[in-house]
């Protein structure tokens, strides 16, 4: 089961712009830097990381619950926000940064409750600009939950 982080941080930004995406997502998960304060909210964990790729562990905070005790809709776009940013830092050189332009999401099925999920990103294209990436999660059956796409501006740090 995952769990939410008890330890956070917003990123030092003069660390970082010495190092690639790849770099900081792999410091990260040995645990040499702390993951961000979203990971406080949401039990979410990188468990694998390439350039262009990375996939989480993650599961539906209760609060996440709509009246009808369903997952909220906005848990899958945050992850799928999530999944797509990052498969673009994971590519992205020392000094660049990006932010979302947009994301389009599509639920295929109910998000599970109580459930572990895997959310997996991937770069599609990398501008200089602009990057385009997808990402979709599954529930443990392996069945797609939601899948999307973002578009991203690529910038200098």
């Amino acid at each position: 089961m995952v769990e939410v982080a008890e330890q956070v941080s917003v990123l030092d930004f003069g660390r970082v712009a010495k190092m690639t995406g790849l770099e900081v997502f792999q410091a990260m998960m040995a645990g040499e830097m702390l993951p961000p304060p979203l990971s406080a909210q949401i039990p979410m964990a990188m468990t694998e990381v390439s350039e262009g790729r990375v996939v989480w562990t993650t599961r539906a905070p209760e609060w996440f619950i709509n009246p009808m005790g369903q997952v909220h809709g906005g848990f899958a776009m945050t992850l799928i926000d999530s999944a797509c940013g990052c498969a673009v830092h994971s590519a992205l050189p020392a000094g660049k940064a990006y932010t979302t332009i947009e994301t389009k999401v599509n639920m295929t099925r109910a998000a599970p409750r109580g459930e572990d999920m895997r959310a997996e990103g991937v770069l599609i294209t990398m501008g200089s600009r602009v990057a385009t990436s997808e990402a979709k999660i599954y529930d443990q059956k392996g069945r797609v939950v939601a899948f999307g796409t973002s578009t991203c501006l690529v910038f200098d740090m």
